[in-house]
């Protein structure tokens, strides 16, 4: 007897994630809202079963906790494949958001500094966030205002390609600031596709105006 009432309790939970559509809509009245979005107001569930074959539609339940539940005239089948395209278009355009780190000293030495701020910016123009440490050992502890100094410089000198998403902030011998890029990573990557494409592009133009002679003989 409890083989019995397994499918069926199987049955329930494989549509417990779609909504209630046609026949299985099991309440005596619905309030009915039009194809278009039209408010025809609280109908008998035979009637509004009857309207959806008219018009070649189906009947879903779209607030089932509603005193009556609400209910829609609409394609079911092209409102779920619509729904499907979003949700993949929204997948496609989802980006994780991925954090550089960089390291300095207090009073690095202006060649590292500027192969430091050149990595940053990389990081920046691909769209990525930066977490910038300042390492303080021994006795440069006694100064932070070092460590700050540097990271303001730092944050003057990449204003063009980020803002400092997080201040400035002490953590044990470290002093910490995030910076944010102001051009999003998926932009990011669009921009440098387009780069590659344009000098793609550009590279075979130049094949197909070569002169026919122009190659040296060996």
């Amino acid at each position: 007897m409890s083989g019995s009432t397994i499918p069926s309790f199987r049955s329930k939970e494989h549509h417990i994630t779609e909504p209630r559509i046609n026949e299985r809509i099991r309440v005596p009245e619905v309030r009915l809202v039009g194809p278009n979005g039209e408010q025809v107001g609280i109908v008998r569930v035979e009637d509004a079963l009857r309207l959806a074959e008219e018009a070649n539609l189906d009947l879903v339940e779209v607030a089932p906790m509603a005193k009556p539940p609400v209910a829609k005239l609409m394609d079911f089948g092209k409102f779920k494949y619509e729904a499907a395209l979003k949700a993949r278009e929204a997948r496609k355009n989802q980006v994780n958001t991925v954090i550089k780190e960089i390291k300095l000293r207090p009073k690095i030495d202006p060649h590292d500094y500027g192969t430091k701020r050149g990595h940053v910016e990389r990081f920046l123009k691909a769209g990525d966030k930066v977490k910038v440490t300042i390492m303080f050992r021994g006795r440069e502890q006694s100064r932070p205002e070092l460590g700050r100094r540097l990271l303001d410089r730092l944050a003057e000198d990449i204003s063009d390609l980020g803002f400092v998403e997080s201040s400035p902030k002490q953590d044990g011998r470290n002093m910490i600031m995030v910076i944010g890029p102001t051009r999003k990573k998926a932009e990011a990557k669009a921009a440098a596709r387009r780069s590659r494409e344009k000098s793609n592009a550009e590279a075979r133009a130049a094949e197909t105006t070569m002169p026919a002679g122009s190659a040296t003989a060996e």
